[in-house]
């Protein structure tokens, strides 16, 4: 997406401006510009078009919302790396990324036993000052940061488990070393925006939008997991089949 030489001014049409510059801009996407790559500065694109700036940051604001490009704040502005979508099921991170033909990887940041939250405790029916296991891991996909989780376990169905590797899947381990398959869940969905601290960790600007999903999952009925997972809302989307019920 050269900027030198003639200007390509966008002609009057049924669309507007920054509709037609978010077309353009998404044409060379598609057309071979690598993730991760830089596009032209607001300045070479306004005149390169002929439009305004505020014609060029409503395209582009466009494509971030859609998860086309996003921003480094005091870097510029690049090609995204397209959103993963998922059906919501219960299956772990590690299988999740691999049906999507992502390569996924796990950064275990911490395991312990801690008196977990209210929320928490109540969740996995704990009695007060009662121990969990707390466990934060930051998932990758594609060697990239796609979420943060934080999870609580019972400890007392998990003994030596932070002598384990949670590298991979834990719903593997848990059916693997401690006999339970995680067949259940109740599952929360809402939207926050990245504070200082999830903005590094994720490696996102501050203020980006992010999907947070708060499970609790069951075997044979027992709450084993209570996770809260942040997911970047620029590399992630969900699936949802709906059915209208009878009345």
């Amino acid at each position: 997406m050269s900027t030198e030489g003639a200007t390509a001014r966008i002609p009057e049409g049924p669309l507007s401006k920054q509709d037609r510059l978010r077309e353009i801009l998404l044409e060379a996407i598609d057309e071979g510009l690598f993730p991760d790559t830089p596009i032209p500065s607001e300045r070479d694109l306004m005149v390169r078009y002929g439009v305004s700036r505020a014609t060029v940051r409503a395209a582009i604001g466009m494509l971030v919302s859609e998860g086309r490009l996003y921003r480094i704040h005091g870097r510029g502005t690049f090609v995204g790396r397209g959103r993963v979508e998922s059906q919501l099921h219960l299956a772990s991170f590690t299988d999740d990324m691999r049906r999507r033909g992502l390569d996924p990887a796990t950064l275990v940041e911490k395991v312990g036993l801690e008196i977990p939250p209210t929320h928490a405790r109540a969740a996995l029916g704990l009695e007060a000052g009662e121990n969990a296991w707390r466990v934060e891991r930051l998932r990758l996909a594609g060697g990239a940061p796609m979420a943060l989780e934080t999870g609580w376990l019972v400890a007392s169905l998990l003994p030596g488990l932070d002598r384990q590797d949670l590298t991979h899947s834990l719903y593997d381990l848990l059916a693997a070393e401690y006999g339970l398959v995680l067949d259940a869940g109740e599952q929360t969905v809402w939207a926050e925006v990245a504070d200082p601290v999830l903005a590094q960790r994720l490696e996102v600007p501050r203020g980006t939008p992010l999907m947070v999903f708060r499970r609790t999952s069951t075997a044979s009925g027992k709450a084993v997991e209570h996770v809260t997972s942040w997911y970047r809302g620029d590399r992630y989307q969900v699936h949802m089949t709906l059915e209208r019920q009878p009345r």
